[in-house]
């Protein structure tokens, strides 16, 4: 596995790939990597071609108050996992590369990032969609890989592909869990062993909210008092949102008709935790 920092030669090794008839992925990460990672990464060799693996902890993407200058970072750990998996590049920039000093355009998704994620963390959208197609650009990909549990963040990537006609396919992998049901996050690392149990009303409200469908339940405000008496009534936790959404245009469904997806954020302690589930009439997987 090579790894590269600088971004014209990244370009340069692109324009390489592409003249010789290769087909690349792309699997953008802020790495620290878990098993979730290593299972986009592991799609993504899947797909054929060169697979690049972006790490970067993008600073545009973090509010003033939130936790860019703690967040977990050990670069050598995360080149042996990638090595280990078969990643051909690891992709390396630096902020200054990214944003050089006069950078002044960024790209925003109105609508899609408008609620949810976006308003409670405001500009945390525009960061994402300006970086991706950096990453974009800089890599080409003709296959960019993204986790579900980050669902709007999915959607939102989706939309800029598709709103700017950008010739990559983005797809979205399962959630990747701990046996006990816990999504798998980078940020888990914050949790107290007190936190991490009560981070398990999350997971426990998403079944309690498909058992609820199964058993008849249609309405959003069934499913979602439902869903918070569970994670209201866990020590350290505080509900920033539950939602009840369409898929693709993340608007509030009044039921689960022709399904919808569940979207919970939750501070437990002082991490903020996110998760979700597709509730449907028929339910055909597991959260």
């Amino acid at each position: 596995m090579e790894i590269i920092s600088n971004s014209q030669e990244m370009q340069a090794r692109s324009r390489e790939w592409r003249a010789r008839g290769l087909k690349n992925g792309l699997v953008p990460t802020m790495g620290y990597f878990h098993r979730g990672h290593l299972s986009l990464m592991e799609y993504g060799k899947t797909l054929g071609g060169p697979l690049v693996v972006s790490l970067f902890v993008n600073p545009a993407q973090f509010g003033p108050r939130e936790d860019f200058g703690h967040y977990p970072r050990d670069l050598e750990r995360d080149a042996e996992m990638a090595r280990k998996v078969g990643v051909d590049i690891l992709y390396t920039p630096t902020a200054e590369q990214m944003y050089p000093p006069g950078y002044q355009t960024y790209v925003q998704v109105a609508e899609l990032s408008r609620g949810w994620c976006g308003a409670s963390r405001p500009g945390h959208f525009k960061g994402v969609a300006t970086v991706v197609l950096k990453l974009f650009n800089q890599v080409r990909p003709h296959t960019a890989v993204f986790g579900e549990k980050d669902y709007q963040q999915l959607m939102v990537v989706k939309r800029l592909a598709a709103d700017l006609d950008l010739p990559v396919a983005v797809v979205g992998r399962p959630i990747v869990r701990e046996p006990d049901g816990l999504a798998l996050s980078s940020r888990n690392t914050y949790l107290s062993p007190e936190e991490r149990a009560a981070a398990l009303s999350l997971y426990r409200s998403l079944i309690a909210a498909r058992e609820l469908v199964l058993s008849g339940a249609r309405s959003r405000e069934s499913i979602l008092e439902a869903v918070r008496q569970i994670i209201s009534s866990t020590p350290h936790t505080d509900i920033d949102y539950l939602a009840l959404v369409h898929p693709e245009t993340l608007e509030e469904a009044d039921s689960i008709k022709g399904g919808a997806r569940l979207l919970l954020a939750v501070k437990v302690g002082k991490t903020r935790i996110i998760d979700n589930t597709l509730l449907a009439e028929t339910l055909l997987c597991c959260v």
